[in-house]
C-alpha cells in the first residue's frame, strides 16, 4: 500500500451558502478536490457562473474537517 502524503482536509457545506434550493450537499477532501467538486456543483445545480469571484466565495467558505 502506497502512503500517500498526509494532507488536510476541508469540507464545502452547502448550507452554508445562500441558496434557494435549500441543498444539504456536503463535500469533504482535499483542498483541490473539494475546490473542484464544489465550483462544479455550484455552476451545474445552481447556475452559477464558473468565475474566479465564485472560486474565492467558495475557497473562503471552506472548513477544516
Amino acid at each position: 500500500m502506497a502512503s500517500r502524503k498526509s494532507s488536510a482536509r476541508k469540507v464545502a457545506d452547502c448550507r452554508a451558502f445562500p441558496s434557494e434550493k435549500d441543498c444539504s450537499l456536503t463535500v469533504a477532501g482535499t483542498e483541490d478536490e473539494v475546490m473542484k467538486v464544489a465550483v462544479r456543483h455550484a455552476v451545474n445545480e445552481h447556475g452559477h457562473k464558473n468565475t474566479p469571484k465564485l472560486r474565492r466565495d467558495i475557497r473562503s467558505m471552506l472548513k477544516d474537517e
